[in-house]
């Protein structure tokens, strides 16, 4: 591979998507894509090879979100990664860039400024989205606020049991005990101040922390 060529990793699970970015990035002539569609491919094909840049959807089957981004960058220290995700909450870039992601596109941005955003990446910069910046910078609205109490992993419970997951499949997801999931809904309901689970996936769909297809 030519010297020049800078090698970046897709991870997303649609097909269809992996294919739209990899044309875009056939585009710029001097990146050569690899793609995988699940984060345990990731894990494995960034401790066997180093990339200029990964390009991450936070919604994957199995091992994804945050979660998934701490233990990339824990496996690939100075790793730049850049989130490609549907969720446009300026929560989840806070804590995607605290996690150490180096940018943040959502899925409704259009393709020039997902082009930009690799570009600058590429060349050590920080990539925020227009409009998430925006929201971001707006960090006195009532919605951030209110989850700003939250950790990752009470974000992560919560998207995942506003998605249909049972306590059983979420603890299965991110590799931790039944009753590691069961005490952090009840301390994410002291933090929120709510009675019921019924009411956390109230406030999940509420605030787009659900998966959205």
């Amino acid at each position: 591979m030519d010297c020049d060529v800078k090698p970046v990793l897709v991870v997303e699970d649609h097909a269809i998507v992996r294919a739209g970015i990899r044309r875009l990035l056939d585009e710029r002539g001097d990146i050569e894509v690899a793609e995988v569609a699940t984060g345990e491919a990731a894990l494995e094909t960034i401790a066997g090879r180093a990339f200029a840049l990964v390009i991450l959807d936070l919604n994957l089957p199995g091992l994804a979100g945050l979660e998934l981004l701490r233990r990339m960058v824990r496996q690939a220290p100075g790793q730049p990664v850049l989130i490609f995700s549907q969720h446009t909450e300026a929560i989840y870039a806070t804590r995607a860039l605290e996690n150490g992601a180096r940018g943040y596109i959502s899925k409704n941005a259009n393709p020039e400024e997902l082009l930009g955003a690799v570009a600058t990446i590429l060349n050590g910069g920080v990539a925020i989205e227009k409009d998430v910046a925006a929201e971001m910078a707006a960090h006195d609205q009532a919605e951030d606020a209110y989850l700003r109490p939250l950790t990752e992993r009470d974000l992560e419970i919560l998207r995942l049991l506003a998605a249909g997951d049972s306590l059983s499949e979420i603890a299965d997801k991110l590799g931790i005990a039944y009753k590691t999931v069961a005490n952090t809904l009840s301390r994410i309901k002291e933090k929120l101040g709510v009675g019921q689970t019924s009411e956390l996936i109230r406030i999940a769909v509420g605030r787009g922390l659900a998966d959205r297809v």
